[in-house]
């Protein structure tokens, strides 16, 4: 979905998954302090978006889903992940009940498997599913903004601001009211800062929940059966993840930033050390500089220093080892 929002002044186009929004319009460091300061709004229309309804539709989701959603409040925000035979993650799902509608947004593009797996799973409940991305556009407005939201548009409120489903009609009326735009780059500085993963960006065709501290807020450990739960409780209760997220500063004289993929290694073993984890997603924020979360191995000490790629880097503690 390209996104009408590309026709405002200074917009640049996202490349790669986010395609079809801005990357920034013109000022990437003052658009990052807009959206800190609780201004502005973020077009994340590409999101695919898909609903679920029926009188079975929390009861249904809920033996499906990695969290508890089968008593979910009217309004209340939650996220869950689905995980597949072998506990590795597939989806993420941004979920929000308004009584009788579940909206979700999910990864760009993402939708289509994603409803080809629950319309394989409906057997002879009481649910209908439905890909609303052509005609429902997502866009966040950060926390303590003050921008009005029409009636009958389904909110998630989380503490970093609010996702609203807006009709994909109603998308350049709102940005002309909203305040400034700010694009994707500025919305992923601060998901780094805020150490939140992304499916796509933080995993990999193994990754599991664990890794990422999705336990407690896209995984109840509580909750019945779901697919890949005997590894989310196996690890939970008898082990450890093989990797853990890492948040990490990385030294700001470097003009270039360390890649996704980007190989991290001992910085006390050289250039030839082995390589024990990867990086997942840099950014250059407004305040902090040069960061990054990255993967790596569980049992790499907390006070190690590291070499991203090049780059020298200082790890902070995401997921405890």
């Amino acid at each position: 979905m390209k996104s009408p929002l590309l026709s405002l002044p200074g917009a640049v186009p996202a490349e790669g998954v986010d395609e079809g929004v801005a990357a920034h319009y013109g000022d990437l460091f003052r658009e990052q302090r807009a959206l800190a300061d609780g201004t502005g709004f973020v077009d994340l229309s590409h999101r695919g978006v898909v609903t679920v309804t029926g009188d079975d539709r929390l009861s249904w989701l809920h033996l499906l889903l990695t969290q508890h959603v089968s008593d979910l409040p009217t309004g209340e925000a939650t996220e869950a992940l689905i995980l597949s035979a072998n506990g590795h993650i597939e989806h993420a799902l941004y979920l929000v009940d308004d009584g009788t509608t579940v909206w979700a947004h999910v990864e760009p593009g993402s939708q289509e498997a994603l409803i080809a797996y629950l319309e394989s799973m409906k057997f002879f409940y009481r649910v209908e599913v439905a890909d609303r991305t052509a005609d429902t556009a997502v866009v966040h407005v950060p926390a303590g903004s003050i921008t009005e939201v029409s009636g009958g548009v389904a909110v998630r409120e989380t503490p970093y601001g609010r996702d609203l489903f807006l009709p994909r009609e109603e998308l350049e009326a709102f940005a002309a009211q909203a305040g400034p735009p700010a694009g994707i780059l500025a919305h992923e500085a601060l998901r780094v800062e805020q150490h939140r993963p992304r499916v796509g960006f933080e995993t990999d065709h193994r990754t599991i929940p664990h890794e990422l501290g999705w336990i407690g807020t896209a995984v109840h450990l509580q909750k019945g059966c779901y697919r890949g739960q005997e590894t989310v409780a196996r690890v939970h209760n008898l082990g450890k993840p093989p990797r853990r997220l890492v948040f990490l500063h990385l030294d700001g004289s470097e003009v270039h930033l360390p890649g996704p993929g980007a190989e991290i290694r001992l910085a006390d073993d050289g250039p030839d050390g082995r390589k024990i984890g990867f990086v997942t997603t840099s950014v250059r924020h407004h305040e902090l500089g040069p960061v990054a979360l990255a993967l790596v191995k569980r049992n790499v000490p907390v006070d190690a220093r590291l070499v991203a790629g090049d780059t020298a880097a200082a790890q902070e503690t995401v997921v405890e080892p």
